[in-house]
Parts: structure tokens; C-alpha cells; sequence
């Protein structure tokens, strides 16, 4: 193309003029539809809010998910307003979200597990709870990961995906426990005494719950033992000292009341040989 032939003014109005437009109508499309997306994100987050068991972290998270949707549609429909092919593009971003998927697969059912957490709260913060088979108090929630402490105070990080896929058991969701205890007492003693000592000691501790009323029955007849069956009702704070209390005042009070407890023995015979040695 011979550039001397060229109509300057005509070349801008050919070319020039409608590329800035359409620049000028993407710059518009780009900061106006930012500015949307970010009223829609912070709306979306205070919708979320409002409900009061709803997780800040969870409301934050889909906020954010929220705002980078829309600008990522933002971004291409500026693109296509500058003549850009944007259906090359959405596929490439389509193939590169299936690879990066298909890469992360564990981290994604960590993630995917993280939202059912924090959506559906099986457990909150200060909960004392069992879940993969790990006991202890959870310390924090995160999108991936919980964090519990063990009774001696260790930290165990637990994937998301682990927790969610098994059972979980949550101690501290319920305001009152049954402690379940079984005394075993010879038999030859007195089961009346026994059952009286038990109800003395339930009925004298303040922490036991009269509401549901505590049950002391014969639970078994063992080889050589009665099994007395004990379910005092406590507040779920006392089921630790109660237990350890009450274990402690039966042992000392059947002992002062002289009814036995049965343990293990063993009788050996030696032959006479060796018994005239």
C-alpha cells in the first residue's frame, strides 16, 4: 500500500476513530462493570452477614468468588468490544480450569469439604469434637484444613475432605452428658448396700442432674462379678470431673462398707515333684 495515496483524514475516520470508540467503550465497560462487581461482592457479603450463624469466613470467601466471576465476564466483554476473539479465550480458560482441576483433585475435596463445614457447621470454634479418628478441641476452621488440640496439648491439622467423608462425633453440641459407668461387685455381697451407697453418692454431688433421674440396675451377671450399671446425667462442662470423682468415692466408700470388688486370680497347681522338693 502506497502510504503517499493515503487520505489522512479519511484513514482516521477508517480506522483511528473507531478504535479509540471502541477503546474508549471497553475502558467504560471495564471500570463501570469493576465497580458493579464490587458493589455485587460486598452486597453479597452483607446478605450473609445478616444471618447470625453464618461464618465471616465463608461470607468473605463467597464474596470474593462472587467479585472475581463478574470481573472475569467484565474483562471479556471489554475484550470483545475491542474486537478481540473471545470465545478462543473462554475456551483456553476452560481447558486450563479442567487441567488445574483435574491436578488439584485432593485439594479441591479438601476445598469442596471446607465450604460443607463452614456452611453446615457440624462443629464450631471451642467445640470438643471426633472426627477421622482424632479427638481434641478445634482451634480453627479453614477453607482446606481444621485445626484441633489434643487433651495433652498437641496440634493436629486435619484436610477438610478426611473430616467430612467419615463420621463426626461432637461432644460439645448437646448441654447435658450421660456418663456411663459399670461397677462390678462380687457376689457374695450385698446388692441393696451397694445400690444405697451408689444413690448416696449420686444424690450428694450437686453436678448430677436430677432431670433426667440417674439409673443404678443390674446391668450383667459375669463370670465373677455383678455388674451394676450407673448413668448419672451431668452438664456436658462436668462429665470429666464427675467421672473422675465419682470413681474415686465409690471405690473408697464400698471399701468402708466392705463390699467387695472382684479382680482376676489364678490358682496354680505344681505337681508333686516339685512340691516335695
Amino acid at each position: 500500500m502506497d502510504l503517499t495515496t493515503i487520505d489522512p483524514a479519511q484513514f482516521f475516520q477508517t480506522h483511528v476513530q473507531p478504535f479509540g470508540i471502541n477503546l474508549l467503550i471497553a475502558v467504560l465497560i471495564f471500570f463501570v462493570g469493576r465497580a458493579v462487581a464490587r458493589g455485587v461482592s460486598q452486597l453479597s457479603i452483607r446478605l450473609l452477614n445478616r444471618n447470625k450463624n453464618a461464618d465471616p469466613m465463608l461470607a468473605h470467601f463467597i464474596g470474593n468468588t462472587v467479585y472475581g466471576l463478574a470481573l472475569t465476564i467484565v474483562v471479556i466483554a471489554a475484550l470483545s468490544e475491542l474486537g478481540v476473539q473471545t470465545s478462543s479465550l473462554v475456551a483456553v480458560i476452560g481447558a486450563a480450569g479442567l487441567a488445574i482441576g483435574l491436578a488439584l483433585q485432593g485439594s479441591l475435596a479438601n476445598f469442596a469439604a471446607g465450604i460443607m463445614l463452614l456452611a453446615f457447621k457440624p462443629f464450631r470454634q471451642g467445640h470438643f469434637i471426633e472426627a477421622a479418628g482424632t479427638s481434641g478441641i478445634v482451634e480453627n476452621i479453614s477453607i482446606f484444613s481444621t485445626t484441633l488440640r489434643t487433651g495433652d496439648n498437641r496440634e493436629v491439622i486435619l484436610p477438610n475432605g478426611s473430616i467430612y467423608s467419615g463420621n463426626i462425633i461432637n461432644y460439645s453440641a448437646k448441654d447435658t452428658r450421660r456418663i456411663d459407668l459399670i461397677y462390678g461387685i462380687a457376689y457374695d455381697a450385698d446388692i441393696r448396700l451397694a445400690k444405697q451407697i451408689l444413690e448416696g453418692l449420686l444424690a450428694a454431688d450437686d453436678r448430677i442432674l436430677t432431670d433426667p433421674e440417674p439409673v443404678i440396675a443390674v446391668g450383667a451377671l459375669n463370670d465373677s462379678s455383678v455388674d451394676l450399671f450407673v448413668r448419672p446425667w451431668v452438664a456436658t462442662a462436668d462429665y470429666w470431673p464427675v467421672l473422675f470423682d465419682l470413681n474415686e468415692k465409690v471405690k473408697l466408700a464400698f471399701d468402708e462398707q466392705g463390699v467387695g470388688i472382684p479382680f482376676p486370680t489364678m490358682d496354680l497347681k505344681l505337681p508333686p515333684e516339685l512340691t516335695e522338693k
